[in-house]
This record gives C-alpha cells, sequence and structure tokens, in this order.
C-alpha cells in the first residue's frame, strides 16, 4: 500500500452558501475533474435564514481535501466551507427497510433483532412492513445483514447529516464580520489571512 493510500480517510466538507441553485452542479465538477467520488451529499436549510448547508463525504488525503475546500470556496455564492475528520463531527444517516409482513408476523425473532438494532416500524400493510433506523454506516449495513436472510425486499439509505463538534455555529462568524465598519477592510483581510484562528469551527 503506497504512503497515499494510507493517508486517505474519510473527511466531512461543510460549505455554507447563500444560493444553492446551481451551486450544486458546479460543486460536483470541481470533484468530478479530479476523478473523486462523493460517498454523500446532502443539502438542507442551516441555522441561518435564508443561507444553506451542504454537507459532503469523501475519502482522500488531508492535502486533496484542503485543495478542494478552498476551490470550492472560490465559487461566488460560497460564504464559507470547513472540513472535519469523522472524529470531528457527530453524523448519522437514515435508512428504511422493506420485509414482507407475513415473515414478520411468523418470525419473532426478526421482531426482536428489529428492536435490538433500534428499528421502528413506520408503514405495516397486508403485504410488507417499512422499518426505519438511523445510526452509522456500520449500523445500518449491519441491519441489512441481518434482515437478508429473512427476504429483505427493498433498501435505501438518506444522506449523511452532521453537526461539528467543536463549533460556535456560523451565526456568530457571520455577525463578527456585520460588526466591522466598512473603513475596515485592513482588518478584514487581517481575518481572512487568520482562517484557522477565525474560522475554525
Amino acid at each position: 500500500m503506497s504512503n497515499q493510500d494510507i493517508e486517505k480517510q474519510e473527511f466531512n466538507i461543510t460549505v455554507y452558501t447563500e444560493n444553492q441553485i446551481g451551486l450544486l452542479s458546479r460543486i460536483a465538477i470541481i470533484f468530478s475533474r479530479r476523478k473523486i467520488n462523493i460517498e454523500s451529499l446532502n443539502t438542507s436549510p442551516s441555522e441561518i435564514d435564508k443561507i444553506h448547508r451542504f454537507n459532503i463525504v469523501i475519502t482522500e488525503s488531508e492535502e486533496v481535501v484542503r485543495k478542494l475546500v478552498r476551490q470550492i470556496e472560490k465559487q461566488v455564492e460560497v460564504l464559507k466551507a470547513y472540513y472535519h475528520t469523522n472524529e470531528d463531527v457527530i453524523w448519522q444517516e437514515l435508512a428504511l427497510y422493506k420485509v414482507s409482513t407475513d415473515v414478520i408476523a411468523e418470525k419473532v425473532s426478526v421482531e426482536r433483532l428489529l428492536r435490538e438494532n433500534g428499528a421502528r416500524a413506520v408503514v405495516i400493510r397486508k403485504d410488507y412492513t417499512v422499518f426505519e433506523t438511523t445510526g452509522h454506516r456500520e449500523e445500518t449495513d449491519n441491519l441489512i445483514n441481518i434482515l437478508q436472510p429473512y427476504g429483505l425486499i427493498e433498501f435505501v439509505r438518506s444522506a449523511r447529516v452532521a453537526i461539528i463538534k467543536d463549533s460556535d455555529g456560523f451565526n456568530r462568524k457571520l455577525r463578527e464580520f456585520e460588526r466591522l465598519e466598512p473603513g475596515e477592510d485592513v482588518i478584514e483581510n487581517e481575518y481572512l489571512n487568520q482562517g484557522e484562528k477565525v474560522f475554525t469551527m
């Protein structure tokens, strides 16, 4: 295994933007040009009104991720972008599983296994039952393996949602810039040059 492969790990890229229309395709191009696979991508409202938040998951070296984040920040609509390892964030994924209702009714062990894995029924019909669970990838994958012998009909998993552990939120950082007087360009540039100190979340 090469040193480059050893350095690779999963990173969560968080992007704050004022406008998500059209930006998604441009961000996707940034990754595709470098032949980097996006493993998960979620867009949602953020803690600030009219500002959207992207969460992108990739497996790469930190050097590559740092360059990607800088490239993303060059997009006009992007206010700020950050990257973190899995240890730096609290994250979850939602999964849905469709199984035969007859099997669930006949096999008490399946119901017990679902309870043990934190699953709950969201739809119960005569022909099928849909279960929902949230957790990390390993947890949702484990339930797939458990249900396969009982005839798993359908499975789908959402994109990752993540909260940064050591963060005061983007709201406070935005207010810091709004407090700057119009003539304080030098101070603003000083902040931008000290990205780690001011913008680390």
